[in-house]
Protein backbone atom coordinates (compact mmCIF):
# COMPACT_ATOMS: atom_id res chain seq x y z
CA UNK A 1 0.00 0.00 0.00
CA UNK A 2 1.27 3.34 -0.79
CA UNK A 3 2.17 5.27 2.56
CA UNK A 4 1.20 9.12 3.08
CA UNK A 5 3.41 11.20 5.46
CA UNK A 6 6.81 9.91 4.24
CA UNK A 7 10.18 11.96 5.44
CA UNK A 8 12.67 13.62 3.32
CA UNK A 9 16.20 13.60 4.15
CA UNK A 10 16.48 10.51 5.76
CA UNK A 11 20.11 8.56 6.06
CA UNK A 12 20.37 5.06 5.16
CA UNK A 13 20.49 4.29 8.52
CA UNK A 14 17.43 5.71 9.62
CA UNK A 15 15.50 4.53 6.83
CA UNK A 16 16.89 0.60 7.62
CA UNK A 17 15.83 1.62 11.28
CA UNK A 18 12.43 2.54 10.00
CA UNK A 19 11.71 -0.45 7.61
CA UNK A 20 12.54 -2.55 10.65
CA UNK A 21 10.43 -1.34 12.86
CA UNK A 22 7.47 -1.21 10.10
CA UNK A 23 8.09 -4.58 9.89
CA UNK A 24 7.72 -5.48 13.23
CA UNK A 25 4.57 -3.41 13.39
CA UNK A 26 2.69 -5.34 10.66
CA UNK A 27 4.09 -8.89 11.67
CA UNK A 28 3.97 -8.64 15.77
CA UNK A 29 1.79 -5.82 16.91
CA UNK A 30 -1.09 -5.32 14.38
CA UNK A 31 -2.03 -8.85 14.35
CA UNK A 32 -2.46 -8.77 18.34
CA UNK A 33 -3.27 -5.69 19.10
CA UNK A 34 -6.85 -6.07 19.54
CA UNK A 35 -7.19 -8.80 21.72
CA UNK A 36 -4.41 -7.92 24.07
CA UNK A 37 -6.24 -4.58 24.52
CA UNK A 38 -9.70 -5.87 25.18
CA UNK A 39 -8.35 -7.94 27.69
CA UNK A 40 -6.38 -5.07 29.17
CA UNK A 41 -3.03 -7.27 28.50
CA UNK A 42 0.36 -5.82 28.82
CA UNK A 43 2.10 -6.78 25.95
CA UNK A 44 5.01 -8.88 27.30
CA UNK A 45 6.39 -10.59 24.01
CA UNK A 46 6.18 -7.03 21.89
CA UNK A 47 8.46 -5.46 24.79
CA UNK A 48 10.93 -8.51 24.59
CA UNK A 49 10.60 -7.76 21.09
CA UNK A 50 11.44 -3.99 21.16
CA UNK A 51 14.30 -5.21 23.23
CA UNK A 52 15.79 -7.46 20.81
CA UNK A 53 15.86 -4.80 18.32
CA UNK A 54 17.58 -2.31 20.45
CA UNK A 55 14.68 0.14 20.43
CA UNK A 56 15.29 1.21 24.90
CA UNK A 57 18.44 2.62 23.67
CA UNK A 58 17.63 4.38 20.41
CA UNK A 59 18.22 7.74 21.83
CA UNK A 60 21.22 6.66 24.23
CA UNK A 61 24.77 7.73 23.45
CA UNK A 62 27.03 4.95 21.85
CA UNK A 63 29.31 5.33 24.31
CA UNK A 64 26.63 3.77 26.87
CA UNK A 65 25.43 0.84 24.79
CA UNK A 66 22.85 2.46 22.70
CA UNK A 67 22.31 3.29 19.27
CA UNK A 68 23.36 7.00 19.61
CA UNK A 69 19.91 8.18 17.44
CA UNK A 70 18.23 11.49 16.93
CA UNK A 71 14.98 12.50 18.45
CA UNK A 72 13.73 12.56 14.96
CA UNK A 73 14.70 8.77 14.40
CA UNK A 74 13.10 7.95 17.86
CA UNK A 75 9.91 10.64 17.32
CA UNK A 76 9.41 7.95 13.36
CA UNK A 77 10.06 5.28 15.04
CA UNK A 78 6.68 6.05 17.43
CA UNK A 79 4.83 7.27 14.87
CA UNK A 80 5.05 3.59 13.77
CA UNK A 81 4.71 1.99 16.86
CA UNK A 82 1.69 4.10 17.61
CA UNK A 83 0.24 3.11 14.15
CA UNK A 84 0.14 -0.60 15.21
CA UNK A 85 -0.95 0.05 18.98
CA UNK A 86 -0.56 3.39 20.77
CA UNK A 87 -0.24 1.54 24.18
CA UNK A 88 3.58 0.42 22.97
CA UNK A 89 4.65 3.89 22.28
CA UNK A 90 3.29 4.93 25.53
CA UNK A 91 5.40 1.79 27.40
CA UNK A 92 8.82 3.13 25.58
CA UNK A 93 8.19 7.19 25.69
CA UNK A 94 8.17 7.64 29.79
CA UNK A 95 11.44 5.24 29.38
CA UNK A 96 13.02 8.24 26.64
CA UNK A 97 11.78 10.90 28.69
CA UNK A 98 14.31 9.25 31.85
CA UNK A 99 16.78 8.33 29.75
CA UNK A 100 16.97 11.62 27.84
CA UNK A 101 16.62 13.84 31.71
CA UNK A 102 19.62 11.63 32.96
CA UNK A 103 21.95 11.97 29.41
CA UNK A 104 21.27 15.93 29.63
CA UNK A 105 21.35 16.81 33.30
CA UNK A 106 22.59 13.70 35.05
CA UNK A 107 25.94 13.24 36.79
CA UNK A 108 28.60 11.54 35.41
CA UNK A 109 27.90 8.87 38.48
CA UNK A 110 24.17 8.83 37.66
CA UNK A 111 24.79 8.20 33.58
CA UNK A 112 27.09 5.80 34.12
CA UNK A 113 25.22 3.44 36.51
CA UNK A 114 21.89 4.23 35.06
CA UNK A 115 22.32 4.18 31.23
CA UNK A 116 23.98 1.25 29.70
CA UNK A 117 21.33 -0.85 31.73
CA UNK A 118 18.87 1.32 30.47
CA UNK A 119 19.56 0.92 26.42
CA UNK A 120 19.39 -2.68 27.60
CA UNK A 121 16.20 -2.06 28.91
CA UNK A 122 17.19 -3.91 31.90
CA UNK A 123 16.07 -0.14 33.96
CA UNK A 124 12.82 0.92 32.35
CA UNK A 125 12.24 4.27 33.52
CA UNK A 126 9.00 6.21 34.18
CA UNK A 127 8.50 9.98 34.93
CA UNK A 128 5.99 11.37 37.52
CA UNK A 129 4.94 15.26 37.78
CA UNK A 130 1.34 15.26 38.18
CA UNK A 131 -0.88 14.79 41.27
CA UNK A 132 -4.62 14.25 42.44
CA UNK A 133 -5.81 17.82 42.81
CA UNK A 134 -3.12 19.32 40.25
CA UNK A 135 -3.99 19.17 36.60
CA UNK A 136 -2.13 21.39 34.53
CA UNK A 137 -0.36 23.56 37.90
CA UNK A 138 2.83 22.01 38.28
CA UNK A 139 3.93 24.95 40.46
CA UNK A 140 1.54 23.53 42.74
CA UNK A 141 2.97 19.99 43.66
CA UNK A 142 2.09 19.66 47.43
CA UNK A 143 4.66 16.35 47.74
CA UNK A 144 7.67 17.41 49.35
CA UNK A 145 11.31 16.11 50.49
CA UNK A 146 12.98 17.22 53.29
CA UNK A 147 17.43 16.69 54.00
CA UNK A 148 18.05 14.36 56.92
CA UNK A 149 21.71 13.67 56.69
CA UNK A 150 22.72 12.46 53.82
CA UNK A 151 19.74 11.36 52.64
CA UNK A 152 16.14 13.21 51.64
CA UNK A 153 12.50 11.59 53.51
CA UNK A 154 9.78 11.95 50.32
CA UNK A 155 6.28 12.23 51.71
CA UNK A 156 3.00 12.25 49.14
CA UNK A 157 0.95 11.40 46.26
CA UNK A 158 1.39 11.13 42.53
CA UNK A 159 -0.72 10.70 39.81
CA UNK A 160 -1.29 9.03 35.94
CA UNK A 161 2.46 7.60 36.23
CA UNK A 162 2.65 5.51 32.53
CA UNK A 163 4.67 2.47 33.45
CA UNK A 164 4.32 2.78 37.24
CA UNK A 165 4.08 -0.52 38.04
CA UNK A 166 5.99 -2.13 35.38
CA UNK A 167 9.27 0.44 35.70
CA UNK A 168 12.27 -0.27 38.19
CA UNK A 169 13.19 3.98 38.17
CA UNK A 170 10.84 6.57 38.64
CA UNK A 171 11.98 10.36 38.10
CA UNK A 172 9.77 12.00 40.65
CA UNK A 173 9.00 15.76 40.91
CA UNK A 174 8.77 16.96 44.41
CA UNK A 175 9.18 20.31 45.92
CA UNK A 176 12.32 20.87 48.28
CA UNK A 177 12.29 23.87 50.19
CA UNK A 178 16.09 23.22 51.35
CA UNK A 179 18.37 25.95 50.51
CA UNK A 180 15.41 28.36 49.14
CA UNK A 181 14.26 30.78 51.40
CA UNK A 182 10.61 31.54 51.78
CA UNK A 183 9.13 33.21 48.95
CA UNK A 184 11.10 31.60 46.60
CA UNK A 185 9.19 31.04 42.68
CA UNK A 186 7.51 27.62 43.23
CA UNK A 187 9.29 26.66 40.32
CA UNK A 188 12.81 26.83 41.40
CA UNK A 189 12.25 25.04 44.51
CA UNK A 190 11.31 21.69 43.16
CA UNK A 191 13.84 18.71 42.55
CA UNK A 192 13.59 15.53 40.40
CA UNK A 193 14.79 12.33 42.69
CA UNK A 194 16.13 9.30 40.72
CA UNK A 195 13.96 6.15 42.58
CA UNK A 196 14.71 2.97 42.41
CA UNK A 197 12.25 0.46 42.75
CA UNK A 198 11.44 -3.30 42.28
CA UNK A 199 8.58 -4.01 39.36
CA UNK A 200 5.05 -4.19 40.36
CA UNK A 201 2.98 -3.25 42.75
CA UNK A 202 1.83 -2.77 46.48
CA UNK A 203 4.96 -1.50 48.77
CA UNK A 204 7.66 -2.22 46.06
CA UNK A 205 10.39 -0.37 48.42
CA UNK A 206 10.15 0.73 52.10
CA UNK A 207 7.93 4.14 52.06
CA UNK A 208 6.90 4.24 48.56
CA UNK A 209 3.54 2.07 47.23
CA UNK A 210 2.39 1.82 43.88
CA UNK A 211 -1.35 0.32 44.75
CA UNK A 212 -2.28 -1.02 41.32
CA UNK A 213 -3.63 -0.51 37.54
CA UNK A 214 -5.87 2.57 36.93
CA UNK A 215 -8.45 1.44 34.41
CA UNK A 216 -9.23 3.65 31.69
CA UNK A 217 -11.48 3.85 28.95
CA UNK A 218 -8.16 3.21 26.49
CA UNK A 219 -4.69 3.49 26.18
CA UNK A 220 -4.77 -0.41 27.98
CA UNK A 221 -1.98 -2.74 27.85
CA UNK A 222 0.18 0.07 29.73
CA UNK A 223 0.17 0.10 33.11
CA UNK A 224 -1.12 3.57 34.63
CA UNK A 225 -0.92 4.29 38.20
CA UNK A 226 -0.41 6.03 41.68
CA UNK A 227 2.75 6.31 43.46
CA UNK A 228 2.13 7.00 47.39
CA UNK A 229 5.43 8.14 49.35
CA UNK A 230 5.47 7.56 53.21
CA UNK A 231 8.90 8.86 54.79
CA UNK A 232 10.52 7.30 51.54
CA UNK A 233 14.29 7.81 52.26
CA UNK A 234 16.82 8.58 49.02
CA UNK A 235 20.30 9.20 49.46
CA UNK A 236 21.65 12.58 48.16
CA UNK A 237 23.51 11.14 45.52
CA UNK A 238 19.94 10.13 43.61
CA UNK A 239 19.00 13.64 43.06
CA UNK A 240 18.78 14.59 39.50
CA UNK A 241 22.10 16.40 38.68
CA UNK A 242 23.31 16.52 42.39
CA UNK A 243 21.81 19.96 42.85
CA UNK A 244 18.13 20.99 44.36
CA UNK A 245 16.28 23.46 42.58
CA UNK A 246 16.93 22.38 39.24
CA UNK A 247 14.03 19.89 39.14
CA UNK A 248 11.21 21.98 37.12
CA UNK A 249 13.64 23.04 34.00
CA UNK A 250 15.26 19.70 34.21
CA UNK A 251 11.28 17.96 33.84
CA UNK A 252 10.22 20.72 31.07
CA UNK A 253 13.05 19.86 29.17
CA UNK A 254 12.14 16.31 29.28
CA UNK A 255 8.45 17.17 28.41
CA UNK A 256 9.44 18.95 25.19
CA UNK A 257 10.71 15.23 24.22
CA UNK A 258 7.68 13.95 25.39
CA UNK A 259 5.14 16.30 23.19
CA UNK A 260 6.88 15.32 20.17
CA UNK A 261 6.18 11.71 21.13
CA UNK A 262 3.08 12.45 21.93
CA UNK A 263 2.20 14.23 18.59
CA UNK A 264 3.87 11.29 16.65
CA UNK A 265 1.25 9.18 18.09
CA UNK A 266 -1.37 11.11 17.36
CA UNK A 267 0.31 10.95 13.44
CA UNK A 268 0.38 6.92 13.82
CA UNK A 269 -3.08 6.45 14.84
CA UNK A 270 -4.68 8.82 12.44
CA UNK A 271 -2.09 6.95 9.75
CA UNK A 272 -3.76 3.76 11.06
CA UNK A 273 -7.45 5.38 10.89
CA UNK A 274 -6.72 6.66 7.28
CA UNK A 275 -5.52 2.73 6.09
CA UNK A 276 -8.37 1.17 7.63
CA UNK A 277 -10.98 4.19 6.31
CA UNK A 278 -9.66 3.93 2.89
CA UNK A 279 -9.37 -0.09 3.10
CA UNK A 280 -13.64 -0.66 4.28
CA UNK A 281 -14.30 2.33 2.07
CA UNK A 282 -13.22 0.39 -0.96
CA UNK A 283 -15.12 -3.04 0.05
CA UNK A 284 -18.34 -1.62 1.35
CA UNK A 285 -20.79 -1.89 -1.54
CA UNK A 286 -24.30 0.63 -1.03
CA UNK A 287 -26.40 1.95 -3.72
CA UNK A 288 -24.36 -1.12 -6.60
CA UNK A 289 -21.05 0.51 -6.19
CA UNK A 290 -18.25 0.40 -3.32
CA UNK A 291 -18.28 3.74 -0.95
CA UNK A 292 -15.57 5.16 -2.18
CA UNK A 293 -16.89 5.88 -5.28
CA UNK A 294 -19.41 8.17 -3.65
CA UNK A 295 -18.14 12.21 -3.34
CA UNK A 296 -19.13 12.75 -0.09
CA UNK A 297 -16.45 9.49 0.91
CA UNK A 298 -13.90 10.74 -1.54
CA UNK A 299 -14.43 14.02 0.49
CA UNK A 300 -13.93 12.82 3.85
CA UNK A 301 -10.80 10.86 2.67
CA UNK A 302 -8.90 13.83 1.49
CA UNK A 303 -9.68 15.98 4.53
CA UNK A 304 -8.11 12.77 6.46
CA UNK A 305 -5.19 12.28 4.23
CA UNK A 306 -4.73 16.02 4.15
CA UNK A 307 -4.46 15.91 7.90
CA UNK A 308 -2.10 13.22 8.29
CA UNK A 309 0.16 14.83 6.15
CA UNK A 310 0.19 18.96 7.98
CA UNK A 311 0.27 16.97 10.93
CA UNK A 312 3.23 14.38 10.08
CA UNK A 313 4.99 17.41 8.60
CA UNK A 314 5.11 19.59 12.07
CA UNK A 315 6.09 16.55 13.80
CA UNK A 316 9.30 16.23 11.89
CA UNK A 317 9.67 19.80 12.15
CA UNK A 318 9.45 20.09 15.78
CA UNK A 319 11.74 16.93 16.60
CA UNK A 320 14.35 18.58 13.91
CA UNK A 321 14.42 22.13 15.71
CA UNK A 322 15.11 20.00 19.22
CA UNK A 323 17.79 17.98 17.19
CA UNK A 324 19.49 21.02 16.70
CA UNK A 325 19.91 22.56 19.87
CA UNK A 326 17.52 25.16 19.94
CA UNK A 327 14.72 25.51 22.13
CA UNK A 328 11.85 24.10 20.23
CA UNK A 329 8.64 24.49 22.92
CA UNK A 330 6.93 26.81 20.33
CA UNK A 331 7.47 23.95 17.44
CA UNK A 332 6.21 21.01 19.90
CA UNK A 333 3.59 22.57 21.42
CA UNK A 334 2.20 23.57 17.46
CA UNK A 335 3.17 19.99 16.57
CA UNK A 336 1.49 18.14 19.93
CA UNK A 337 -2.09 20.39 19.25
CA UNK A 338 -2.36 20.05 15.71
CA UNK A 339 -1.75 16.17 15.91
CA UNK A 340 -3.89 15.48 18.70
CA UNK A 341 -6.87 17.55 17.38
CA UNK A 342 -5.94 16.11 14.20
CA UNK A 343 -5.87 12.24 15.13
CA UNK A 344 -9.22 12.63 17.09
CA UNK A 345 -10.56 14.08 13.69
CA UNK A 346 -9.16 11.44 11.48
CA UNK A 347 -10.39 8.48 13.68
CA UNK A 348 -14.03 9.93 14.03
CA UNK A 349 -14.39 10.29 10.44
CA UNK A 350 -12.69 6.89 9.74
CA UNK A 351 -15.31 5.52 12.32
CA UNK A 352 -18.03 7.64 10.41
CA UNK A 353 -17.04 5.06 7.17
CA UNK A 354 -17.59 2.47 8.89
CA UNK A 355 -21.17 3.48 9.87
CA UNK A 356 -22.24 0.61 12.59
CA UNK A 357 -19.83 -2.04 12.01
CA UNK A 358 -17.35 0.71 13.55
CA UNK A 359 -18.86 0.50 17.13
CA UNK A 360 -18.52 -3.29 16.87
CA UNK A 361 -15.49 -4.66 19.13
CA UNK A 362 -15.00 -6.86 16.41
CA UNK A 363 -13.38 -3.98 14.03
CA UNK A 364 -10.03 -1.93 15.02
CA UNK A 365 -11.64 1.21 14.48
CA UNK A 366 -13.86 0.64 17.90
CA UNK A 367 -9.91 0.95 19.52
CA UNK A 368 -8.57 3.67 17.67
CA UNK A 369 -11.90 5.50 18.96
CA UNK A 370 -11.29 4.97 22.78
CA UNK A 371 -7.35 5.99 22.26
CA UNK A 372 -7.25 8.88 20.87
CA UNK A 373 -8.95 11.34 23.41
CA UNK A 374 -5.90 10.35 25.53
CA UNK A 375 -3.80 12.54 23.13
CA UNK A 376 -6.10 15.30 23.56
CA UNK A 377 -4.68 15.53 27.34
CA UNK A 378 -1.66 13.81 27.88
CA UNK A 379 2.02 16.16 28.31
CA UNK A 380 -0.47 19.00 28.49
CA UNK A 381 -3.85 19.64 27.24
CA UNK A 382 -5.02 21.48 24.54
CA UNK A 383 -5.42 24.75 26.46
CA UNK A 384 -2.15 24.44 27.87
CA UNK A 385 -0.71 24.11 24.26
CA UNK A 386 -2.30 27.33 23.06
CA UNK A 387 -1.26 29.40 26.04
CA UNK A 388 2.62 28.26 25.41
CA UNK A 389 2.19 28.73 21.60
CA UNK A 390 0.61 32.47 22.44
CA UNK A 391 2.90 33.21 24.75
CA UNK A 392 6.15 32.23 22.64
CA UNK A 393 4.55 33.75 19.47
CA UNK A 394 4.14 37.48 21.84
CA UNK A 395 8.13 37.14 22.44
CA UNK A 396 8.62 36.44 19.01
CA UNK A 397 6.83 39.26 17.60
CA UNK A 398 6.70 41.60 19.94
CA UNK A 399 5.33 45.18 19.39
CA UNK A 400 8.02 47.78 19.11
CA UNK A 401 6.37 50.95 19.78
Amino acid sequence: MARLAQTAGLTDIQQEILSTVRDFVDKEIIPVATELEHRDEYPQQIVDGLKELGLFGLMIPEEYGGLGESLLTYALCVEEIARGWMSVSGIINTHFIVAYMLKQHGTQEQKDHFLPKMALGEIRGAFSMSEPGLGSDVSAITSKAVKDGDEYVLNGQKMWLTNGGTSNLVAVLVRSDEGHPEGTAPHKSMTTFLVEKEAGFGEVRPGLTIPGKIDKMGYKGVDTTELIMDGLRIPADRVLGGATGRGFYQMMDGVEVGRVNVAARGCGVAQRAFELGVSYAQQRHTFGKPIAQHQAIQFKLAEMATKVEAAHAMMVNAARKKDSGERNDLEAGMAKYLASEYCKEVVEDAFRIHGGYGFSKEYEIERLYREAPMLLIGEGTAEIQKMIIGRRLLEEYKFQG
